[in-house]
């Protein structure tokens, strides 16, 4: 059994590390591009709350600390995607798209009967985007230019996650984060009667390094905390740029390698709560802050503002009788608020959605196939900006395998 799960995981890996995800937003444009949202197990449903639940059941992402309390004996391995339809408004027509995304894939296991550790591959960004005419003011005039934009790529993330725990109540745990990847930028910009064209490929590498903790307050409350560390992402492009006016082209440069300005992640805090009510309904609340201002960054159409994340999420499941399937299930609701790391002409592209999820039990161990519906909305109609309105559907992977017990029947 343990030969055919081991198979099983080095199967789905070497797929899914080959894997391209698809995302299609605007503000993609911006920085490194949109960032993903990679929760694991059943964190989409509960409004991906969770820095405060222990990786007692499941691979918890949200805080390293968690993986102090795995159970003994357990190898876990998840992997996730999803299916997101989004309407795109703006103030003179909309848009309809469906991609699929790869979410994750992770595997983690006790290293002592104290500490886990865990190993995941998960996209960190995308800068797939599509752009035609859009009208932008010339600063200090009264004049427009107008931009034509497309762009591919993003950054993947490959984490290493330790977690301890001191006595029964207590644990720490830390992450280091490899981020690296590139992105294809080709931009046209109409001023007057002449078009200037840009082709530019950005490679970026880069560490970053998560410090948690955990807490067991009594058998029914956790708390929780995240500090994500500043770090520098490293980049260096190679570009050309050419000019077409009265039908004739003329080329700038022609792939000239040079260093642009580093990408800079800024420190997050977070906070979490976990209160369980009578076993059987749990309550996640989640706070988090990231100063983006510190890290002085601008775009040419905004700039990077200080962010406030809020997720509430609750899980039920009825527990009267183990041996019955439904009562085994576990029925999840929740609600997220990000206000957006974005500023655009002084207006905020925020982010709100509600989840609903089920996880359903296979076999008699933790393993589970989790599913998510959110809907939610990203930014808003102006000047400029863009409202999208989307549908996504996650679906988890959450396998469990019982390692290193010795039979007790011959």
């Amino acid at each position: 059994m343990k030969n055919k799960f081991f198979f099983f995981c080095c199967l789905i890996f070497s797929i899914a590390a080959s894997a391209q995800s698809i995302s299609s937003s605007p503000y993609s444009l911006y920085g490194v591009g949109s960032l993903y949202e990679s929760d694991f197990g059943y964190l989409p449903s509960i409004g991906s709350s969770g820095i405060a639940l222990p990786s007692s059941t499941f691979i918890n992402n949200l805080n390293p600390a968690s993986l102090g309390f795995m159970p003994q004996n357990h190898f876990m391995f998840d992997i996730g995607g999803k299916a997101i339809a989004t309407t795109y408004q703006s103030s003179s027509k909309s848009e309809k798209r469906n991609n699929f995304q790869f979410s994750h894939l992770a595997f983690a296991f006790p290293v002592t009967k104290n500490s886990g550790f865990s190993v995941t591959l998960q996209p960190y960004s995308s800068a797939s985007f599509k752009i035609s005419n859009l009208k932008i003011p010339i600063t200090d005039s009264q004049e427009y230019y107008y931009l034509t934009a497309a762009g591919s790529g993003g950054l993947n993330n490959l984490n290493f996650s330790y977690g301890y725990r001191f006595g029964k109540n207590v644990t720490v745990g830390a992450s280091a984060a490899l981020l690296f990847g590139n992105t294809v930028d080709d931009r046209a910009f109409l001023i007057q009667n002449a078009i200037t064209t840009i082709h530019k490929k950005t490679d970026y590498n880069g560490f970053r390094g998560t410090l948690g903790g955990q807490f067991k307050i009594d058998s029914t409350l956790t708390v929780g905390t995240t500090f994500k560390l500043p770090s520098q992402i490293r980049a260096s492009k190679v570009q050309s740029v050419s000019v077409i006016a009265d039908e004739v082209q003329t080329s700038v440069e022609s792939d000239v390698a040079s260093d642009v300005d580093d990408y800079y992640m800024p420190l997050e805090i977070g906070f979490g709560v976990s209160k369980r009510f009578k076993n059987n309904l749990n309550l996640t609340l989640d706070y988090e802050r990231s100063f983006w201002n510190n890290t002085n960054q601008s775009e040419w159409y905004g700039d990077f503002v200080n962010q406030d994340r809020y997720a509430l999420g609750f899980t039920y499941s009825a527990k009267k009788n183990i041996r019955k399937y439904w009562d085994r299930v576990q029925y999840s609701a929740g609600a997220n608020f990000d206000t957006g790391y974005l500023e655009v002409d002084g207006k905020r592209v925020n982010n709100a959605s509600l989840s609903i999820g089920l996880s359903l039990p296979i076999e008699n161990t933790f393993t589970a196939l989790n599913i998510s519906y959110s809907y939610g909305q990203k930014g808003r109609i102006a000047n400029n900006l863009i409202k999208e309105n989307y549908h996504k559907i996650s679906f988890n992977l959450s396998l469990d395998g019982i390692w290193f017990l010795k039979r007790k029947i011959e």
